[in-house]
């Protein structure tokens, strides 16, 4: 269902609605819907321009808009494309998953709700929408993060839908475990805390002195929540980004007060992404259980029991406690943590024999995504033309997104 049209300068973007099964084993079972704009070049409506699909990073995010796209990559992209930017099941204006809308549900109905929400479901409904929208063209797919990690099940699940994939900081690995992503990924954290005090060391003495006042005392955030050092140290999120050490710093620089309680509430994701705390552990999972994975492997790093140490893209069992919108889910994530019967995401036998073109950035020095294991999902995929670089940060698709599709692109090309 096509819902509204709307013209911004030099482009034109359709709204459009699909219902889909809620899970795809059970066709006529309960529907959900999936919301995607399409955008296309002011004056090129008519013109037969094939397709690119975005597929954003998360797991539960939505897609971005168009205008935050207009400086970066979208532009180089309607040269060539008539651009979907689908807001995955789950998120944006696609039916909710959210504490309020799970709210009548038993922990156990949750939790079986949830499980329809990795990558494999979000592929079988770009399928559908493919067969409906390009009236069963091949489209090409672009993947950030873990949009790659969407894009490589697509190649594996369904690659007779694709012309291409591209793939920017998201090259999942094919069968690690969740205990080695976090066991790579947690040395990259420390590299980066390390890094970060060399930068500004006088953030020790800060850090330190917030976690103090933070345990000893009931501080609250705008929204009523107590603000404990374990949620402090969550923001080391963002040290993975480009700007993120500098970001980090103007944060814990301001000391307690209602600027900074407010910036770092504004900072988090977890309560308006809850897709991303009960379900990050399990894209790693491929018929087994993450039984809390980060905080079991965290045990293996001392470093990380230290006040003034951050964590990364993490997600802990306490943040079911301190978050007050995912409390509601707290037992629904426990229940997703013990689940074992999740089905394989990637066909290492379909991608050794893939004839779909691709090509992919990695960043050399990726916190979230670890190079060694996204270039031995390179070297498996046939014909994957891989770029492997320091030049930039895992948000390079945000922050150079013409120069990094334009190399993609021009690696398919030749």
């Amino acid at each position: 269902m096509r819902r509204a049209k709307h013209r911004l300068p030099g482009i034109v973007i359709s709204e459009h609605e699909f219902s889909v099964p809620l899970d795809h084993g059970r066709a006529e079972g309960d529907r959900i819907t999936v919301f995607a704009r399409e955008v296309v070049a002011e004056g090129r409506e008519r013109d037969g321009l094939p397709w690119l699909v975005f597929l954003q990073g998360g797991p539960g995010h939505e897609a971005p808009r168009p205008d935050e796209l207009q400086p970066v990559w979208l532009p180089r992209a309607l040269e060539e494309f008539r651009v979907l930017l689908l807001d995955q099941r789950g998120t944006g204006l696609s039916t909710p998953v959210d504490a309020e809308a799970l709210a009548s549900g038993t922990p156990q109905e949750q939790a079986e709700y949830l499980t329809h929400f990795r990558a494999d479901s979000i592929v079988r409904d770009a399928e559908l929408i493919r067969r409906d929208l390009a009236a069963g063209e091949r489209w090409s797919i672009l993947g950030q993060s873990y949009g790659g990690f969407c894009a490589l099940t697509y190649l594996s699940l369904a690659p007779q839908g694709l012309r291409a994939a591209l793939f920017t900081g998201g090259l999942a690995p094919l069968d690690r475990t969740a205990d080695e992503v976090y066991r790579a990924t947690y040395r990259r954290v420390l590299d980066r805390n390390r890094r970060f005090y060399e930068r500004y060391p006088e953030g020790l003495g800060r850090v330190r002195a917030l976690a103090r006042e933070l345990d000893a005392g009931d501080i609250r955030l705008p929204d009523g929540s107590r603000l404990t050092s374990r949620r402090l140290r969550a923001q080391g999120m963002v040290l993975g980004m480009t700007d993120g050490g500098e970001r980090l710093h103007y944060l814990v620089e301001r000391g307690l007060g209602y600027p900074f309680l407010r910036q770092l509430q504004e900072a988090e994701t977890f309560e308006a992404a809850p897709i991303y705390a009960v379900l990050h552990e399990a894209i790693y999972c491929q018929g087994q259980a993450s039984r809390w994975s980060a905080q079991r492997v965290a045990a293996e790093f001392p470093e990380l029991d230290e006040p003034t140490t951050f964590t990364g893209e993490m997600v802990y069992p306490w943040m079911f406690d301190d978050f007050a919108q995912l409390r509601p889910l707290r037992e629904a994530a426990h229940l997703l943590a013990e689940y074992e019967d999740w089905p394989r995401l990637y066909a290492p036998d379909v991608l050794r024999q893939n004839d779909v073109p691709c090509a992919a950035a990695i960043y050399a020095d990726d916190l979230y995504v670890e190079r060694v294991f996204s270039e031995e999902t390179a070297a498996t995929v046939r014909g994957l033309r891989a770029w492997v670089t320091d030049e930039y940060q895992h948000d390079a698709l945000r922050k150079h997104g013409d120069v990094v599709l334009d190399r993609l692109l021009s690696m398919l090309a030749e």
